[in-house]
Parts: structure tokens; C-alpha cells; sequence
């Protein structure tokens, strides 16, 4: 940050260890600048690395203890101090004298005997480069943190939008919006132990399991187009009407797709989305739907989400239902290991299941959340 403007002076630092060179310093730029003074290079470094460093140093080379290169070496190594310009001003008047100070990363050299205009010359040029420096590097701090808070925002929007989408499917089915939550955490949890396995390891990044857990809410989302009357039936259905409620998956895909259309251009999280809304109800074996796809043909995100969401079906309370115990609803995942589900998933869904218990009952349905979907559904009956 710059410590001076148009307002207020400048602070130079003088550093000699000559009383009679530091006071002829001070009178020179006094009347221009705040001047510090330090008589060695440990005391140069203990005000410059304070609460108030200066703006600008000038400072000797030749001094007992820790001479000038040392100091300047010191400073400049550190990123606090390194802005600070450093002008030597030194009786080595040698051609490599100089070239080894500038290869410290002094501004300038000056060798004794000084010209006191050519002094304060070169003080006030690299004081206003400084300066320029000082409000280009202040305007680009600004600007990262405009640049953050207006991405957290639109990270904030899109979450929010997601939530709103998957919620408007969730008020017209029997399921609560904690199923929503519930399967989201499975799913990132499940993934989270899968990407140290071989076979999933170069496939599970952080970023991709976020944007897994981004966009399992939208899984169910091709529900919003099945009539009332399947959607909403409470038993079993007959075979024409599981057809119809089959084509959720295609639905949610092509909302998906026009969404992304609309925006014209490819998101992850919402690719990511359309495999899993199209493909979470294939099984590991063929025998699912919408293509009848095996093994790994079926997108690793759909495979994640068809085991999340088939043991949040068995567990929770519908108003129609009761949840199994989550020991019945375990021995039902693993009869499905390799029929139903990935085998190594449900290996690991096994290897976790204390950890997913946990989210089932952070995130279980209350009395209250069932009633009012009761509500609900009925005002979509009538």
C-alpha cells in the first residue's frame, strides 16, 4: 500500500553509519520528506520490517556488522519489503560495485562525494515511480476481490437456481426435499471414497465431485413433465403407465439440454446433470431404462446417483409408506452388486455406510416435512 499522496509526505529512510552523513541527509530532505535515520543495517531492518516502513531507503554499503548488499538482499528477499525502492549511496565508486548493488535489486547508485540536487532528483523520481507502482498494484488487489465477490455471487445464483429447478420437481412427487439433500451428500461422500480406487481414482478430482454434488439435485428433475395421475399413484403401475413415467429420464435430459442451449455454451455442472437425469435409472446388468446400457457404458455420475437414490427410496417415510431400517435397505444394495449397481461402489457404499447413515438422519424427514407433502399432493389431486 502507498503510504503517502498528494496530502501527506513521503518517509525516507537514511541509513549510515556516520552521524555527520546522516545529518547532512536529514537537512537535505527534510523540508520534502519524513525522514527516519539508522545507524546500522539491524536497525535499518527492524524499522523497515515495523508498522511504518518507509517509502524509499538510502542506504550505505559500507558499515560494521551487516553492510548495505546485505540489507538490500534481506529486504528485497522478502515480499512485505520488496516494493520498498533502495537507492544506494556509497563511496564504491567501482563499475562492479555498482552492477553487483543493481543486481540485488537496487533502483539507483549513488557514490559519494553526493550533488545534493542530483540526490533529491533521483529521490523524488523513484518516489513517484513508486507511487504509480504503489496505486497500479492497490487497483489490482481491488479488482481480485471485485473479481472474487462477483464469483462467489454468481457460484451463490447458480446453487440457488439448481435448488429452486429441483425443488419444483420435488412439490409435484411423493418425495420430500430432503431426499434431495440426503442423495446429494451420498453421492459426493460415495465419490469422495471412490477416488483413491483404482478404476475411479483418475476419474474423481475434487473439481468433478463437486460438480457431481452441484448437480445431483437436478436427478428427478424430468418429473415435472409426467401427468399427475402416474406421478402421484401411490401403488404399483400398470405396464402402460410405467412406460410413461420412464420417459422422466428423457424429460429431465432434453430440459437440461435446452437450458444449456439457451445459454450458449458448454457448462460442466450441467452436462454432468444431463447424465445423471438420463442415466440414473440404468442398472449395472442391462435391465434398466431408458437404453438398457451396462456396465460401464452407464456414465460413472449415473452410476453414483442410481445407488444413492435406490437407498434413499428404501429408507425414507413416504405418505404412502414407511422407510425400511437401514440395515434391510443395506442387504438389498448388496443383493444388487453387480445386477443392479457397480460392484466397487457398492463395495465402498458398504465400506461407508456408518458415514451415510449419518446424513440420512442429519437430514430426515420430520412429521411436519410428510404432512405437508400430504398437503400437497392432494392439492394436486383435486
Amino acid at each position: 500500500m502507498s503510504h503517502y499522496s498528494a496530502t501527506s509526505m513521503a518517509t525516507v529512510l537514511v541509513v549510515d553509519d556516520t552521524p555527520d552523513n546522516l545529518s547532512l541527509m536529514s537537512e537535505l530532505l527534510m523540508d520534502r520528506y519524513r525522514v527516519k535515520i539508522a545507524a546500522s543495517g539491524e536497525r535499518a531492518l527492524a524499522i523497515v520490517q515495523s508498522a511504518t516502513p518507509p517509502d524509499l531507503i538510502l542506504l550505505d554499503i559500507m558499515m560494521p556488522g551487516m553492510d548495505g548488499y546485505e540489507v538490500c538482499r534481506q529486504l528485497k528477499a522478502n515480499a512485505a519489503t520488496g516494493h520498498i525502492p533502495i537507492i544506494f549511496l556509497t563511496a564504491k565508486a567501482g563499475e562492479q560495485d555498482e552492477e553487483f548493488g543493481f543486481s540485488l535489486g537496487a533502483a539507483d547508485y549513488i557514490t559519494k562525494p553526493i550533488s545534493p540536487a542530483v540526490v533529491r532528483a533521483r529521490v523524488a523520481t523513484h518516489l513517484s515511480v513508486k507511487a504509480a507502482a504503489d496505486f497500479l498494484r492497490d487497483q489490482n488487489v481491488f479488482l481480485e476481490s471485485e473479481v472474487g465477490k462477483r464469483t462467489q455471487e454468481l457460484a451463490a445464483i447458480q446453487d440457488v437456481t439448481i435448488m429452486a429447478m429441483a425443488s419444483l420437481a420435488e412439490t409435484r412427487d411423493s418425495d420430500t426435499g430432503n431426499h434431495i439433500r440426503r442423495t446429494q451428500y451420498y453421492v459426493k461422500l460415495l465419490a469422495q471414497h471412490l477416488s483413491d480406487h483404482p478404476r475411479f481414482a483418475g476419474q474423481l478430482s475434487e473439481q468433478v465431485i463437486e460438480t457431481l454434488f452441484k448437480s445431483a439435485p437436478l436427478h428427478d428433475i424430468g418429473k415435472v413433465g409426467i401427468p399427475d395421475r402416474i406421478l402421484l399413484k401411490p401403488g404399483r403401475f400398470e405396464t402402460h403407465e410405467f412406460e410413461l413415467m420412464k420417459t422422466h429420464t428423457t424429460l429431465g435430459r432434453d430440459a437440461i439440454q435446452r437450458a444449456e442451449d439457451e445459454l450458449g455454451l458448454k457448462v460442466d455442472f450441467l452436462s454432468c446433470a444431463k447424465e445423471i437425469a438420463y442415466g440414473h435409472q440404468e442398472k449395472w446388468d442391462g435391465s434398466g431404462y431408458p437404453l438398457g446400457l451396462t456396465g460401464e457404458a452407464i456414465p460413472l455420475s449415473a452410476r453414483l446417483m442410481a445407488l444413492a437414490d435406490v437407498y434413499d427410496a428404501l429408507i425414507s417415510r413416504r405418505v404412502y409408506k414407511e422407510g425400511m431400517p437401514h440395515e434391510q435397505a443395506m442387504r438389498i444394495i448388496v443383493e444388487g452388486r453387480g445386477r443392479h449397481f457397480d460392484p466397487d461402489m457398492v463395495d465402498a457404499f458398504v465400506a461407508i455406510q456408518d458415514r451415510i447413515r449419518e446424513i440420512s438422519l442429519r437430514f430426515i424427514d420430520t412429521d411436519n416435512d410428510l404432512q405437508a407433502k400430504a398437503v400437497m399432493l392432494d392439492a394436486f389431486k383435486g
